[in-house]
């Protein structure tokens, strides 16, 4: 009898594991395009240059509440060159990246490059969001995250997940995962 229990045991876990990549396998990617068909956006992390493609013409029209409580748009950044970086202060990799997104701000802001942190998946008191952005000397823009924003890029399917955004609004590159430095200043330049 133990030796029929341990068979079909082996069974269900044997067809559990082949359905965990059909269950992955159906998850959909953050998708930052309304033009039928069009290609992905290469990963920040592509040697490749960006590869723009048009955005969700609701996207930028979002209005959201920044870290002090004043509303801002996403359409206020139009015409400079936009990292949305999608991030939380429990998140491991996003601790990772924000020493170098701090670096890259300070050295491309007055070049028309600007990083719009926005809080998701977190809900910090104000307190220790202040503290949180004033250890990790934090300077760029930081907003919180509705469903209408995460809508309107995608579902996202883990943090960090950023976006690079061209002068004219456009969707450039998109990465799930921290990104390195090196990529990143790589596809800001290009754009800039």
């Amino acid at each position: 009898m133990n030796k029929r229990w341990l068979l079909v045991l082996t069974a269900v876990v044997g067809l559990g594991l082949l359905a965990v990549p059909v269950f992955f396998a159906r998850r959909t990617p953050p998708v930052a395009t309304t033009v039928e068909n069009a290609p992905e956006p290469p990963s920040l992390d592509s040697a490749d240059a960006p590869k723009c493609a048009p955005t969700r013409t609701n996207a930028l029209e979002l209005t959201l509440k920044n870290a002090d409580g004043a509303t801002v748009r996403l359409a206020d950044y139009k015409g400079k060159v936009v990292l949305l970086n999608f991030w939380a202060t429990w998140c491991g990799p996003c601790k990772v990246e924000i020493p170098e997104f701090v670096d890259l701000y300070a050295q491309y802001k007055d070049r028309g490059f600007v990083i719009l942190g926005v809080l998701s998946q977190d809900t910090p008191t104000q307190d220790q969001l202040e503290t949180f952005l004033r250890e990790n000397k934090m300077q760029y823009p930081i907003v919180y995250s509705n469903e209408k924003l995460e809508t309107a890029f995608g579902e996202l399917i883990g943090l960090p997940t950023s976006f690079l955004i061209s002068r004219d609004g456009s969707i450039c590159a998109q990465q799930l995962g921290p990104v390195s430095k090196e990529a990143a200043e790589r596809s800001i330049k290009a754009l800039l």
